[in-house]
């Protein structure tokens, strides 16, 4: 979740960002705090899930009071997937479900990154997409969203033995991401692709050379991304080209995948099929991008109405030069 605690009102999102918002974004300090994801974490794992779950309205009650712009950015998109009139206000109490379900996501990784698959009902649809191109040693890259989980994607590894995922992002979200993961479980490992680096792309290939699945979130944009507007709940709003531009460089098939928590103990896994660059004709390969980004697009809509409380991105979406989202309060989820 996003933004300053100290700011209290509920004035309508801006249309307008720039660059001024990503420097003030960029120069506020890092809110992770380690040392309390390590208590979580000893809470959770000695006291069990119930346990830790109580503290969970708290920390949901308390973001709901402080963190205006989150506040405002859930009111935004919820208004948008629960298709409701522009004037409509979206109440509190749908407000505090979305920032429970966020906080409920975020506390479920440490039992997912300690394999206590037991605790949960797991179900993976489409799962028989993911085997056959594995099997086929062909390599495929998953594009998911700041939606739900992708840490319970470990589900799957263990249904099926060998298979290895590797993620791609961003240098900093790596750091950040491996720090968690030592938090959490010092003996967790997960291969990480930093983004910006001479020979990202080679290793990026020779991992799918390999018939590993990379993972990629697509629905944020970094640094200086390129961006293509695209139709999402009704409105245009910028995604990044270059993840889809890299599968197509590599010319893989691509799936969208997302891990949808559905209250209580329940993840439901969907798998669908989103491109394969593959097979592109010469010269056809920006026509191939656009149509893949206006599926993944669709696909994302589609799973956020069935679950429209999974939506994890705290900050204004669907702004024309989107500012970058403030580091979330908890550890990060990309």
């Amino acid at each position: 979740m996003s933004a300053s605690p100290g700011a209290r009102d509920d004035r309508p999102l801006s249309s307008t960002g720039g660059a001024a918002p990503q420097a003030a974004w960029r120069q506020r300090p890092e809110r992770s705090n380690m040392l309390m994801l390590r208590v979580m974490t000893w809470i959770s794992l000695r006291l069990g899930r119930s346990a830790g779950r109580c503290v969970l309205y708290g920390i949901a009650a308390y973001f709901l009071i402080a963190n205006a712009a989150a506040r405002r950015a859930s009111r935004d998109y919820l208004r948008r997937v629960l298709q409701l009139p522009d004037t409509a206000r979206v109440g509190w109490r749908h407000v505090f479900r979305h920032f429970l379900s966020f906080a409920s996501v975020i506390h479920d990784r440490v039992y997912l990154i300690n394999d206590r698959f037991d605790l949960f009902d797991i179900r993976v649809h489409q799962e028989h997409l993911v085997a056959e191109l594995t099997a086929a040693q062909q390599g495929v890259f998953l594009m998911g969203a700041h939606v739900g989980s992708f840490e319970v994607l470990r589900a799957v590894g263990r249904r099926q033995p060998g298979l290895r995922v590797a993620m791609v992002m961003y240098e900093e979200n790596a750091r950040k991401l491996n720090a968690a993961l030592s938090a959490i479980n010092p003996a967790a490992q997960q291969d990480i692709v930093p983004l910006g680096h001479a020979d990202s792309m080679l290793r990026v290939n020779e991992l799918l050379s390999s018939g590993s699945v990379v993972g990629m979130l697509a629905d944020r944009r970094l640094n200086r991304d390129t961006t293509r507007p695209v139709t999402f709940l009704g409105q245009p709003a910028e995604f990044p080209v270059g993840p889809f531009r890299m599968a197509a460089i590599l010319r893989r098939p691509v799936l969208f995948m997302v891990g949808l928590y559905r209250d209580g103990n329940r993840y439901d896994i969907h798998f669908e099929t989103l491109a394969d660059f593959s097979s592109i004709a010469a010269g056809g390969r920006e026509a191939a991008v656009q149509a893949a980004m206006a599926r993944y697009a669709l696909l994302l809509e589609q799973h956020c109405r069935a679950a429209p409380y999974n939506w994890f991105n705290f900050f204004d979406f669907w702004q024309a030069d989107n500012p970058l989202p403030a580091a979330n309060p908890v550890p990060p989820h990309d």
